[in-house]
C-alpha cells in the first residue's frame, strides 16, 4: 500500500468519525425535546453505524457512515402533570439521549478522529522526506 492510499483511508476514518460527532452533538442539543402534546414521542436518540467499502482502484478497504438510525431503548417517564406533553396520568416522555454515554461516544469518536489524523500527518511526513531527498539528490 503507498502513502497516498494510507491518506486516502485514513481520511475516510476522518469523515466517517466526524460525521458520527454531529450526530453525537444533534443527540446532545436535542437531550431536553419533549413533545409537543399527549401521545407523540419526544426526541429519539440516534445512533451511527459503519461499514468497510472496498476501493476496487487501490484494492484497500475504507470506512464510511452505513446508516444512522433512531435508538429504540425506552423513553424515561417524569411525574409532571402540568406539562402539555403529559398523558392522562401525568407522565411526560424524556427523550432516550443519557449525556454519559453521549460524552464517552464524543470521546471514543474524538480519538480515533485523531488517529486517523496522526496517520495523515506521518503519511505527509514520508512524502515531504521523501521530496527532500529526491531534490538533494
Amino acid at each position: 500500500m503507498d502513502l497516498l492510499t494510507s491518506i486516502e483511508i485514513s481520511a475516510s476514518g476522518m469523515e466517517a468519525q466526524g460525521r458520527r460527532l454531529r450526530v453525537i452533538a444533534e443527540n446532545i442539543a436535542n437531550k431536553d425535546s419533549l413533545a409537543d402534546r399527549p401521545g407523540l414521542d419526544p426526541y429519539r436518540r440516534q445512533t451511527v453505524s459503519f461499514r468497510s467499502v472496498l476501493d476496487e482502484a487501490s484494492g484497500a478497504n475504507r470506512v464510511e457512515v452505513d446508516r444512522i438510525l433512531p435508538d429504540r431503548s425506552p423513553f424515561e417517564l417524569k411525574f409532571d402533570p402540568q406539562n402539555p406533553a403529559a398523558d392522562e396520568n401525568g407522565y411526560v416522555r424524556l427523550p432516550n439521549v443519557n449525556m454519559l454515554v453521549e460524552m464517552m461516544d464524543m470521546r471514543e469518536a474524538q480519538r480515533s478522529y485523531e488517529a486517523n489524523m496522526n496517520v495523515v500527518e506521518a503519511a505527509k511526513g514520508m512524502l515531504r522526506r521523501t521530496i527532500d531527498m529526491l531534490r538533494a539528490g
